[in-house]
């Protein structure tokens, strides 16, 4: 790989939310929230009817499947989220893969001396046994969960972004995303944003308020280096 020196690139960081984002897991998870449907005795949903409910942490999408299907009470929930975790654990990468050309962007990125880290509301456990099933987890400074900074502290709160930048030596940083979320957190913790068209949008991409949108890896480093441009 050819290495470029980081003085040509504008961020010394770069975030990444991780479902959606860097990885399709949407079938991975539409069979955990269908496994604890089933499991209440209620109707499966498809793939696409789950993909826009992921972004918020187990809890929050199980919670849109279960009203999509009937409602449930918060003692209902605390139990099938319980038979979620289990199952999505068990299942974990079944039928995730990284999006196309995201691998080749990640090495880019690397080999500009850019360090890289994951933001997700995927519990931290469940993100590190994710990667670690394939085999990314080294390629990550840090990896920061829904539940790393504490409750109520997971995005679109500014502080897991912010630990992320701190955990990664401090510096220029921007973030990649494709939720609300995603773009919440970043802008309050006051780094640029970037929104991911392929990913599991609850909203049309350019109602997010993102810095700029990218519709493939492809596209991302050009993007970041005129975001960086920017006055």
């Amino acid at each position: 790989m050819t290495q470029i020196s980081p003085d040509r690139f504008p961020f010394a960081i770069v975030g990444f939310d991780l479902d959606g984002t860097l990885l399709d897991t949407s079938g991975d998870l539409a069979a955990a929230v269908n496994h604890a449907l089933s499991s209440a005795g209620r109707p499966t949903l498809t793939t696409d009817q789950v993909r826009p409910m992921i972004g918020g942490g187990s809890r929050h999408m199980l919670a849109q499947g279960m009203a999509a299907t009937g409602g449930c009470s918060e003692e209902e929930l605390d139990v099938l989220q319980r038979r979620l975790l289990d199952y999505y654990e068990a299942n974990i990468a079944v039928e995730t893969r990284p999006f196309p050309g995201c691998l080749d962007a990640l090495d880019t990125l690397a080999g500009m001396g850019v360090r890289l880290a994951v933001v997700t509301n995927k519990l931290e456990g469940l993100a590190r046994t994710l990667l670690d099933a394939l085999h990314l987890s080294a390629r990550f400074d840090t990896i920061i969960g829904g539940d790393t900074m504490g409750p109520g502290r997971g995005k679109p709160a500014p502080d897991p972004v912010l630990a992320m930048v701190e955990r990664c030596g401090g510096g220029t940083a921007a973030f990649v995303g494709d939720s609300i979320y995603d773009v919440r957190s970043a802008q309050a913790a006051g780094l640029p944003v970037v929104a991911c068209s392929f990913g599991f949008l609850q909203q049309p991409v350019e109602t997010l308020g993102a810095d700029a949108v990218i519709d493939g890896y492809d596209d991302l480093i050009p993007t970041l280096r005129t975001l960086g441009a920017r006055p």
